[in-house]
């Protein structure tokens, strides 16, 4: 694999020609956080020194060891403080990580979105979980399309929104008034899912009378079908619908999943969101695991 020099305003990069080769081996160091040995290099054009290492995700990491754990921890209901005491690190180290492992799970989830360039959409789900930061009266809503047949996470935005219910004068006389965001995280959901999507796409969604408005400015050719949302089963901790047969299965389930595997949604817990920042980079960590782990096809050593 040919190298090139990290250095933008090399003039090696700047040279078209692929059999010019202005980059040479400059010994190697032990890296001690993985125990291996890393090749060094130099470019002969502006001398300036670098290793394979240096434009990898984890470049300068300390503990990179940690990272392929605690990726499966946050997505397997386990807190950051639970995860730092398992791992046998600082708590700090595993709130860095964490950031640093949600900032590439967006990227490797946009990269894997591709795959529905060719093959367009034509069936979504989606709809709105609720859950809150800091305290019920700040609630937060996360808008999730999922695509129903493959059972795959598509976007997701989490937006604020005012409490209701018999919370509403509590929460404006303790912490005034809070913008309802929810249209913008709709508009900005449905904006990502256009390239991807069908233009005789089917959406299906509840019967939100808000939806319509957001799904149709970003997608004016497809076609809305709403249904009756049923009360909530036992099982499911109200995510899941005691129906015979449920329209947004796929969706309520998938729900349900995040529920379970993210220790800040349990429906009875004290593990809560604390920003909203913190809810988003936890949800894009589990999307590419869910999408690439959790609902991949296995087959069992025994069958026959």
């Amino acid at each position: 694999m040919k190298l090139n020099c990290p250095n933008l305003k090399c003039i090696s990069n700047q040279n078209s020609n692929p059999n010019l080769s202005h980059v040479i081996r400059k010994g190697s160091y032990f890296r001690s956080s993985d125990s291996r040995r890393i090749r060094r290099f130099v470019c002969l054009n502006c001398k300036i020194h670098f290793s394979a290492a240096t434009r990898h995700p984890c470049f300068a990491q300390k503990k990179r060891r940690i990272n392929h754990k605690l990726r499966a921890l946050m997505c397997s209901g386990v807190s950051q403080r639970r995860a730092a005491i398992l791992l046998g690190v600082n708590r700090k180290t595993v709130v860095r990580h964490f950031r640093c492992l949600a900032h590439h799970a967006r990227l490797e989830h946009e990269i894997w979105m591709n795959r529905y360039q060719e093959q367009k959409l034509m069936s979504i789900q989606f709809d709105d979980l609720e859950t809150s930061e800091h305290t019920k009266c700040k609630p937060l809503s996360v808008s999730l399309a999922i695509d129903p047949i493959h059972r795959k996470i598509l976007s997701f935005k989490v937006s604020q929104m005012p409490a209701k219910g018999h919370l509403a004068k509590i929460a404006f006389k303790k912490y005034g008034y809070r913008k309802d965001q929810r249209a913008h995280g709709w508009n900005q959901m449905m904006r990502e899912l256009k390239p991807f999507t069908g233009k005789n796409a089917t959406f299906i969604s509840d019967e939100n009378p808000h939806y319509p408005k957001a799904l149709f400015a970003h997608h004016p050719y497809v076609k809305h079908v709403t249904t009756k949302g049923g009360r909530g089963c036992i099982s499911g901790q109200g995510e899941l619908k005691k129906l015979r047969f449920d329209p947004l299965f796929g969706l309520n389930h998938t729900c349900a999943m995040l529920r379970a595997n993210l220790n800040r949604l349990f429906r009875k817990t004290w593990c809560t969101t604390k920003n909203k920042k913190g809810l988003s980079d936890h949800l894009a960590l589990f999307v590419p695991y869910f999408n690439q782990v959790l609902t991949e096809k296995r087959t069992c050593k025994g069958a026959s």
